[in-house]
């Protein structure tokens, strides 16, 4: 029996007086053949949603399936919600017709009545998306046990969430369970805090829903959210649990110093970090290593190694901080010793500068800007520093008898970059045929040989065996959007393995962090995705008897969502899936294909719109739209009454990772004379949501205009661009200019064919 479609169109905000509704409900009863068709001023109020429900309530239904034809399907959500188990398309009237074109104008029309066909199209194809039906287990396991690990273990176990809380180390406390004190966190904001730790550690340890294992690492992590078994190394043996989310946060190390000797480290005992002046502070008073006096001068370098391009090209974010809590620690030991304090610039945000400005109220405090270039090793010992570049011209040379190098923050992530290329290296030492390809080779295995045994999660993921990280080595994630996100679903990365950060930011951060996994974990039980597309129930189905392992589906997906199996047959993990579409997008045989967006859904929505003859000069520009940036940005072209071509038609996609080339071809065999792509900015400073999909995007574009070419087909017919949610002024005339760019072209000498 067919499925019976409603049509419900309103009049408001400005629609009625743009298009005719009623040539609107002629088209969706006679050519859509709609069961349904209702008319409302004002559909989104208490009269017009009651017309919808009148055809909902009967038995049998008098409609299956229901196609709103008004506002954006962005605005109004909490006005048209229906059952999940029903289709609900919406056609974009107002902010994609009426708010941007002509009102009663005869292309304005023809518009408003091609996004009502597309709109019953994919309604028509649609199914409405059954969950996955997954038992999850609702424990959250925590690696790491410094601050964040803690604070994460502590909220989600408040939460009423089991916790398993494993750290490689003896003990719990991290880096701050070995300082004297932490910074100020209370008004006046200058006066150190005690560390507090010791009460957390307790709490963490006798906790009812906290499990803690001390000297206890991953040996492997196998399944998905919700379903992640653990094989866990313990000093006892192996053991195994099945967790449902995790938590990483396994901290920080300090920037290798030896690779600093042109600040004197290594040159003599005197010269060391701030990590190793924090260490000696935490055990007694401070003294000179060398010879154990206490101390008279002291030179603090700002910045060792950091904002450094041939070191750390990053700001660690409180090498200020704790160089400011040191001058107070050797104040406390040595009241009468001159301390001097070389920076490029003192970053202390929020409250903490007040700490900074008491630390200059010292008077044997001496603060200046400029560049250590040399420590050299004086006769008597001591240590002599220059400097220059201060703010009177003038290199200084200082006398000291210690010398704190301010050295930045390294995540202890997997240095899996490193992991990869020293195993390519050793491939090349056996088989590579040129001797001195073997030898280059055999030098690089030996610098990266240390990289080694790094690996924390140790994933069974096809994509490798940790967390994807960025190019400065912290687990890769989206700032703009969503910044504990990782490409690995259900798993959190928190605290200063994220990102350079404070204990009182780490606190804060693994809150947060916790939190997400108990979304994850939640969402998993009702086989509901996580951000961005939070709470989409469809998944992808595989038809796997036409696969061909070409492993482009394993190989795209930014998120790992895919293994293999020995012959390269894609094994879907359902609760990994982010619902992007970027496997769909990549299938060459189209086996890859939602219940709600389909490969064969937007070729029947292409294959619906109104191609006018070549006479009629009328050109039609097919726009897929990434539904993340582009499509709220012409939303708000809408909002603000920007006109642009009424010769285009927008397609939204998941994002433009999705699409299938093949919807090119058909657009093109229709008639469409110029295929627009609009994404998310993608490169070094990507940011779509799904992490590489616009990228994705090009590089698949690069190969169609080639083939237009070798068609005698413009390739200027097809165009990809950049655009973030906050162009929408730009978006109208990026549009225009398209427009005409393919106006000069002439028509699609396809058309009509």
């Amino acid at each position: 029996m067919p499925e019976k479609i409603g049509v419900y169109i309103c009049a408001g905000c400005g629609i009625g007086e743009a298009v005719d509704t009623a040539k609107l409900a002629k088209l969706a009863t006679g050519e859509l053949k709609a069961a349904s068709v209702q008319v409302h001023p004002y559909l989104c109020g208490p009269e017009g949603l009651a017309l919808i429900r009148q055809d909902l309530d009967g038995e049998p239904r008098k409609v299956d399936k229901i196609v709103l034809a008004a506002c954006s399907p962005r605005a109004k959500t909490e006005a048209f919600v229906f059952p999940s188990e029903l289709v609900v398309e919406r056609v974009n009237l107002r902010e994609h017709v009426a708010w941007c074109q002509p009102p009663g104008d005869e292309d304005t029309q023809m518009m408003a009545e091609d996004y009502l066909r597309m709109g019953v199209t994919k309604a028509q194809k649609a199914k409405a998306p059954a969950p996955a039906a997954e038992a999850v287990s609702r424990k959250i396991m925590v690696v790491g046990g410094g601050i964040a690990g803690l604070t994460a273990a502590l909220e989600a176990a408040a939460a009423g969430y089991e916790v398993l809380l494993i750290e490689k180390e003896p003990r719990l406390g991290g880096f701050l369970a070995s300082v004297r004190k932490r910074f100020p966190g209370q008004p006046p904001y200058i006066e150190l805090a005690a560390d507090g730790l010791k009460a957390r550690i307790e709490e963490a340890l006798y906790h009812p829903k906290i499990r803690v294992l001390t000297s206890t690492r991953i040996a492997r992590t196998d399944g998905q959210p919700g379903q992640f078994d653990v094989t866990l190394a313990t000093a006892e043996g192996e053991l195994a649990d099945r967790v449902g989310a995790i938590v990483m946060a396994t901290g920080w190390k300090p920037y290798d110093a030896t690779r600093l000797s042109h600040l004197g480290y290594g040159l003599s005992p005197d010269v060391i970090t701030g990590v190793e002046l924090e260490r000696m502070a935490a055990q007694g008073p401070i003294r000179r290593p060398s010879d154990g006096k206490p101390v008279s001068d002291v030179v603090f370098v700002q910045c060792a190694g950091s904002r450094d391009p041939e070191h750390l090209p990053y700001c660690s974010s409180v090498c200020c901080l704790a160089t400011l809590k040191q001058t107070r620690y050797i104040r406390e030991d040595s009241p009468e010793a001159k301390i001097y304090v070389i920076y490029k610039d003192i970053r202390t945000p929020g409250q903490y500068e007040r700490f900074y400005r008491a630390a200059q109220d010292d008077a044997l405090n001496f603060f200046t800007k400029g560049e250590v270039t040399r420590v050299e090793t004086l006769s008597d010992g001591r240590l002599a520093v220059t400097v220059t570049g201060t703010p009177l011209g003038a290199d200084l040379v200082i006398h000291a008898d210690l010398v704190v190098l301010a050295t930045g923050m390294v995540p202890n992530s997997a240095d899996g970059p490193a992991i990869r290329e020293l195993k390519d290296n050793q491939l090349k030492v056996l088989h590579s045929d040129s001797a001195a390809q073997r030898a280059e080779a055999a030098r690089r295995v030996e610098e990266l040989k240390h990289h080694e045994n790094t690996e924390i999660l140790n994933l069974g993921y096809r994509q490798g065996p940790d967390l994807p990280v960025l190019k400065y080595g912290f687990p890769d994630s989206h700032f703009i959007c969503f910044p504990y996100e990782t490409r690995r679903t259900a798993i959190y990365a928190a605290g200063a393995v994220r990102a350079p950060m404070d204990g009182a930011r780490a606190e804060e951060d693994a809150a947060g962090a916790a939190l997400k996994a108990i979304q994850a974990v939640e969402m998993a039980a009702r086989g509901e995705a996580v951000h961005p597309r939070a709470g989409d129930l469809s998944y992808p189905d595989f038809f796997l008897q036409r696969c061909t392992q070409c492993k482009r589906c394993t190989e795209e997906c930014p998120f790992g969502t895919l293994n293999e199996d020995a012959k390269g047959t894609p094994q879907f993990n359902v609760l990994r899936c982010r619902r992007c579409g970027i496997c769909m997008g990549a299938c060459p045989e189209r086996i890859i294909n939602f219940p709600n967006y389909s490969v064969d859904m937007i070729a029947a929505m292409i294959k619906s719109i109104e191609v006018p003859e070549e006479f009629e000069e009328k050109p039609r520009i097919l726009v897929f739209m990434c539904e993340n940036d582009a499509y709220p940005a012409l939303d708000l072209a809408g909002y603000h009454r920007r006109r642009y071509s009424t010769y285009v038609r927008v397609i939204p996609l998941r994002c433009l990772g999705s699409l299938n080339i093949v919807w090119i071809a058909d657009a093109l065999s229709r008639g469409i004379d110029g295929i627009l792509l609009l994404g998310c900015k993608f490169g070094e400073n990507y940011q779509c949501h799904f992490v590489s999909g616009s990228e994705l995007a090009n590089r698949r574009m690069t190969n169609v205009k080639e083939t237009l070419d070798r068609l005698r087909l413009e390739s200027e017919r097809l165009r990809l661009a950049e655009v973030a949610i906050n162009e929408y002024d730009r978006l109208p005339a990026l549009i225009d200019e398209f427009a005409s760019h393919v106006a000069e072209l002439g028509p699609n000498p396809y058309k009509g064919f």
